[in-house]
Parts: C-alpha cells; sequence; structure tokens
C-alpha cells in the first residue's frame, strides 16, 4: 500500500493547508455570505478580504459518543428536592442555566456564530467563481514578462545531479575506441600472423627465425596490451551535464475599453453607476489575464481618450453623438492594438439620449467594424427612473451577434445581479 506524505512548507501561514481544506468543504456557505457582503459593500471595497459569519449549524458535524448501556438506577446524595420518579422542570430561557444565548453571538438560534477571515485572492476567487468571460478558448499570447527552462542539449559542466550517465558513457566509449582502434587493429594483424606462422614445419636457421619471430610479436603484443590498458574507462572530459536555458514566454493580455457619455444629460448618479460596472468588468479581466490595459474614452458630439481622472469627473458639454466614440476606438485598436496579439474587449455607457441617424449609424458601424474584432462588447444604459426605451437602446436590440450583450440599470443595487448576467457561465455547448 502507498502512503503519501505531504512535506510542503506553509512559510510563515502554517494552516494554509487547513485553510483550503476549510473553504472547499463549506464553498456553499462562504459563496452565500459572500453574496451577503456584496449587498453592504462599496465597489472601490470589492477587492478586498474581509470577515463572513457562517452559521454554526452549517458547519457542525455528527459524532459519536458512549452512552450507557442497559438500565440504571442512581440515587444522589443530597437531594431533598425531588424524588424517584419526578420530572425534572425545564428551565426558562434555554437549557443548561445560562445567559440565555446559546451562540453568545447571533441570535438564540446559532445564526452567525462562527467568523471566517478571507484574505483578498481567497474572496475574489469565491466571487468570480462561477463567471467566465466570453469566447475565453480563443485567448492569445502577446507581449514577453516571464521566461521559462527549457532543456537545451548538454554540455561539460554542470551540478552533479544535472549529470546525463548515458551520454557520458557513451562519449567516454567513443574516447577509448578511437584511442585504442589502432592498437586493436595491429593485434589481429599479429594474431592472424602468429597463427600462419608454424615452426614444427621449419629447422635450422629458419626455426630460429621463426622462434626470433614469435619472441617479437609477443613483446609487441604485450606492449600494445599495457597501451590499450592504458586508456581510462572514464575522464573528465567525458562527462556531459543536461543544459537549460531561460526561454521567454509570451503571456495572455487584454485591453478594455470603456466608452462613456459625457454631454449634459449624464449627471453624477448615471456616471457612477457606469463607474462601478467598469470596476467590476476590470477586476474579473484581471483575474482571467496576466496583463491588463485599460483605455477611456469619453463623448459628446465628440470623442476624445483621456485619462480616468478626467473620465469620470471632468465635464463636458455639447450633444451625444455615440458614433464618434465607435470609430476612435476601431482607429485606437487599428493603431496600437492588433487582433494577433490581444484580446479585445469593450464596454459602453450611456443613457441612450441620442438624436437622429447617429443610432443606425452607430449600430452599423459597431457591427461591421467593432464586433468582428473584440472578444466582448457590453452596453450599458443608465436611463433616468421611468424613462420609455431610447433610440440608441431600440438600434442596438436589433444586433444579432453571441458575443454582444445590452442591459439596463437604474440603481446601485443592480449592478452586480446585471454583471453576474453578462458573464455567467455556459454549458460547453452553448459557447460560440
Amino acid at each position: 500500500m502507498s502512503v503519501i506524505i505531504d512535506r510542503r512548507l506553509n512559510d510563515r501561514n502554517k494552516s494554509a493547508v487547513n485553510r483550503e481544506r476549510f473553504i472547499r468543504r463549506y464553498k456553499a456557505q462562504i459563496q452565500r455570505a459572500v453574496s451577503d457582503m456584496v449587498a453592504e459593500r462599496s465597489i472601490r471595497d470589492m477587492e478586498q478580504g474581509g470577515e463572513v459569519k457562517i452559521p454554526v449549524r452549517d458547519i457542525s458535524e455528527p459524532g459519536f459518543r458512549n452512552a450507557p448501556a442497559g438500565d440504571r438506577e442512581i440515587v444522589h446524595p443530597g437531594n431533598r428536592e425531588f424524588q424517584q420518579g419526578d420530572r425534572i422542570p425545564r428551565p426558562d430561557g434555554g437549557g443548561g442555566g445560562g445567559s440565555g444565548s446559546g451562540s453568545g453571538e447571533g441570535s438564540a438560534d446559532g445564526e452567525d456564530g462562527f467568523a471566517f477571515t478571507l484574505s483578498r485572492d481567497e474572496f475574489m476567487q469565491i466571487f468570480f467563481d462561477d463567471l467566465e468571460l466570453p469566447r475565453l478558448a480563443r485567448t492569445t499570447l502577446g507581449e514577453i514578462r516571464q521566461h521559462k527552462m527549457q532543456r537545451a542539449g548538454y554540455t561539460q559542466s554542470g551540478s552533479p545531479t544535472n549529470l546525463s550517465v548515458q551520454r557520458s558513457l557513451r562519449n567516454a566509449l567513443g574516447r577509448r575506441i578511437a584511442l585504442t582502434g589502432a592498437a586493436r587493429r595491429r593485434l589481429a594483424e599479429l594474431d592472424a600472423a602468429e597463427a600462419g606462422a608454424g615452426v614444427d614445419d621449419c629447422d635450422g636457421e629458419a626455426a630460429e627465425q621463426a622462434v626470433a619471430t614469435a619472441g617479437a610479436i609477443a613483446l609487441e603484443r604485450a606492449a600494445l596490451k599495457r597501451r590499450i590498458g592504458a586508456v581510462p574507462f572514464l575522464e573528465e572530459i567525458d562527462l556531459r551535464f543536461r543544459h537549460r536555458v531561460a526561454v521567454p514566454q509570451p503571456i495572455s493580455q487584454a485591453v478594455m475599453f470603456c466608452l462613456m457619455d459625457v454631454s449634459a444629460s449624464m449627471d453624477e448618479r448615471k456616471k457612477d453607476l457606469a463607474k462601478r460596472f467598469y470596476t467590476l468588468l476590470y477586476l474579473f479581466l484581471a483575474r482571467k489575464y496576466e496583463h491588463v490595459e485599460v483605455v477611456f474614452i469619453r463623448h459628446t458630439d465628440d470623442a476624445e481618450e483621456v485619462d480616468e481622472q478626467r473620465f469620470f469627473h471632468d465635464r463636458k458639454t455639447g450633444g451625444t453623438v455615440v458614433l464618434s466614440a465607435l470609430s476612435l476606438m476601431h482607429e485606437i485598436v487599428t493603431a496600437r492594438y492588433p487582433g494577433g496579439a490581444w484580446n479585445i474587449y469593450g464596454a459602453q455607457a450611456s443613457d441612450g439620449d441620442a438624436f437622429g441617424a447617429d443610432p443606425e449609424k452607430s449600430r452599423g458601424f459597431l457591427e461591421q467594424h467593432l464586433l468582428p474584432v473584440v472578444r466582448h462588447f457590453a452596453y450599458i444604459e443608465v436611463p433616468d427612473p421611468g424613462a420609455r426605451m431610447s433610440t440608441l437602446s431600440a438600434a442596438y436590440r436589433r444586433i444579432e451577434c453571441a458575443h454582444f450583450a445590452m442591459r439596463e440599470v437604474t440603481q446601485h443595487r443592480d449592478i452586480y445581479p446585471v454583471f453576474r448576467d453578462l458573464f455567467s457561465r455556459q454549458p460547453a455547448g452553448a459557447r460560440a
């Protein structure tokens, strides 16, 4: 029977393995607690960890204990209140005669009796566990940021742990063959000459010459054997070590385009709703890709690329022309983010307050130029409460594309459900 002993070090966090086991075992309860935290937490604090509370009854486990066997009758000394057969009344306020609160924290039935602190990585892992990026299987590779060790033949020096015994013995055998090949061939010639020369049939001077020749052959054979034996079996020059070099590895990278209408109709409430959605999308992309860039494009009747501060807080006046933002996004994609090296995502936020032919022109431009090159494009409309369907929303509804989605958001609590709806995990057969 095989026995596996885990000897991995946990550094300073000695309970890392136990934490991982606990999270895996009570994942459903922790996910419910995290969902409750999301409703109370600001988007700016979304990626931080925190303390979650789990009902004690959800983590209680059955156990075994030894019970007394058979019937027993026990009379305790000093009992002046009860007689045999009397029924003891139940104490008021719960059992045990305590303070009346079973858990000491939370309600008396044990709700929220166990607190567990999640780190940032653990919180984000549980927060996005059941979400998925559309068309993630087509992730491309781009910028080189890391290196991977790869075998690159053999070298004559290195660590003993990298010694290649097979290659070293092969080199030793080749060296011995090269150094002793001539001597071995000469030995073969002497053996053949000795076998062909007979001393018994010779007499006189010929016999003496044959004996002298045999003696010379014996001396030469001995010298050749000493020469062959002097070649060492293994020398330092024969050693070969496995060689590994660092090969640059490309990493997956993505760019996120944030498009927002900043005309007079987009007040601070609508901008705050858009910012919350952009924040969730960025955190989600950062967990799926190793490198994420963000491009901010704001527009009124004309579009411009700005930084995050100006994107959310700088005021600008003018009408609403959505096509200008889509055109600028296409220009930036063509110039700086080729589709073969970047995963492109777009998120547009507007109140849909567009006039004239702009909604139809924007829909046509989006279908023809942007949707073929992006992984996913999401349109979030933030209308006034009770407003009718906007012209831009009516135009976008006619777009038939698997990686285009649009939703309407009116309140802060709608952001997270809409986000989960856009990126919910689909069955394998339903993916584009």
